[in-house]
């Protein structure tokens, strides 16, 4: 028996990778948050399969099942929105399992950030305007934040910031790194990336806040900023160059 973490994608359903569908496919048990996760990939179960939404349970609640499907000996599929490296609550899960004795392995998937960036046709590390891509969010009711991963720090770099579930406090966000990016930095707005509804917002620092709130965006969103959503005049990349020895 196994607990197989898996990463279910952005959104689109076809965007599960070929492992993440067929361990769904031989898996009895289905956890999954059905607020995130499309309904669509419960398609893959198999007959008879035991689907459990996770949206209302708590993390006792999840174990609970889990372990249950351990003593039972059936393989669980618990499926995570985008990819389960970042923000998806598997480490707490995988600390008691370990503690259990339970097995478990993980299967990556298409993060939001990934999606976004896709849907906006742009590459998030650009020759000579970007090279570095920071993940983070910003500490509103969720867990505080470390010391030293404020906005303001990690702003300083300059670099490229992606934001996860921070979209319902854009006027915070604008506020604390206009003083690293300045006003004019170009800024985009990625929501339900990859589906069927996605909303895509263009704009810079002084003018994102207002279209957020226009369009009414309070959630499943990725507020991408920094100088390669507009990057146009930039040099080409060594990896292809044709003063690169090959060997």
């Amino acid at each position: 028996m196994t607990v197989h973490f898996i990463g279910a994608g952005p959104g689109a359903a076809d965007l599960i990778t070929v492992r993440g569908r067929d361990l769904i496919a031989t898996s009895p048990v289905c956890l999954y948050a059905g607020a995130l996760v499309p309904v669509e990939l419960l398609d893959h179960c198999p007959l008879g399969a035991r689907k459990i939404d996770t949206a209302q349970l708590n993390l006792d609640e999840i174990l609970a099942e889990l372990i249950a499907a351990f003593e039972a000996g059936q393989d669980v599929a618990r499926l995570h929105s985008g990819d389960p490296a970042v923000f998806s609550a598997m480490a707490e899960q995988m600390r008691r399992l370990d503690a259990l004795g339970i097995p478990y392995d993980v299967t990556p998937g298409v993060p939001a950030f990934s999606a976004a960036a896709a849907s906006l046709k742009r590459e998030l590390t650009v020759p000579e305007v970007g090279q570095t891509v920071i993940l983070t969010r910003i500490a509103a009711r969720a867990t505080a934040m470390p010391p030293g991963e404020d906005l303001a720090t990690l702003g300083a770099s300059r670099g490229t910031i992606v934001l996860h579930l921070a979209v319902q406090h854009i006027e915070r966000l604008v506020d604390e790194l206009t003083p690293n990016y300045g006003d004019d930095c170009p800024v985009a707005v990625v929501a339900k990336a990859s589906r069927d509804d996605e909303v895509i917002l263009r704009g810079t620092l002084a003018d994102i806040g207002e279209q957020v709130r226009d369009a009414g965006i309070l959630r499943t969103a990725v507020v991408i900023v920094g100088k390669v959503l507009a990057a146009d005049n930039f040099p080409d990349s060594h990896l292809y160059s044709t003063t690169r020895t090959r060997v």
